[in-house]
């Protein structure tokens, strides 16, 4: 098991279309709160980002934001964050957070939060990183990326040991332990 002190969290700076985002987003703060771990996220108060660090701060996490900034200067920087950096540009961010992160997990969100997710598992694939990323898949939300995953190991693009170690959930405190308990990767990703 690893001993996971700090979760980064990739999600939407917008709500959504549907109330259970932003419950699946303020359970997600609630159960890193519960489990004594530190949020780090994006830093804005905007969107499923405020709700899981307003529920996150409300059970008495440490909540650190990690923000740009063009975004702290348009004012998107949550004023009430136990500590928050402010970097050149995204591309800083992403790496800023993974190092200050034990796991990774994506709730719902656009192509920034597919793309951060994406290369959290591109880099653990690799081997760079030792971060394991799992998805919260709220509503079916991740269905689809997870048929294009499916048809990349069909396709013999992905082994199948990558997708199958692929941490997806749709209750946070399961995927907590699924992360929790998330081997490296040990499978290489050229297949012969």
């Amino acid at each position: 098991m690893r001993h996971l002190r700090s979760i980064a969290v990739f999600c939407g700076s917008n709500a959504g279309d549907d109330p259970a985002y932003a419950q699946a987003a303020a359970a997600l703060g609630q159960a890193i709160a519960r489990r004594g771990l530190k949020l780090v996220y994006g830093g804005t108060h905007k969107g499923l980002m405020g709700v899981l660090a307003d529920a996150a701060l409300a059970g008495g996490a440490r909540v650190h934001g990690v923000i740009t900034q063009r975004l702290a200067d348009r004012g998107h920087l949550h004023q009430a964050l136990s500590s928050h950096e402010i970097l050149d540009d995204m591309k800083a961010r992403k790496s800023r957070m993974l190092a200050l992160a034990d796991a990774a997990i994506a709730l719902p969100g656009g192509i920034g939060t597919v793309e951060e997710f994406m290369e959290t598992w591109t880099l653990n694939q690799l081997g760079d990183i030792d971060c394991p990323a799992g998805l919260l898949n709220v509503l079916g939300f991740y269905d689809p990326l997870l048929a294009l995953i499916d048809g990349m190991v069909a396709h013999r693009f992905l082994p199948a040991a990558h997708r199958e170690a692929l941490p997806v959930d749709g209750d946070p405190e399961r995927l907590l332990d699924q992360l929790a308990a998330a081997q490296k990767i040990s499978v290489p990703k050229w297949i012969s």
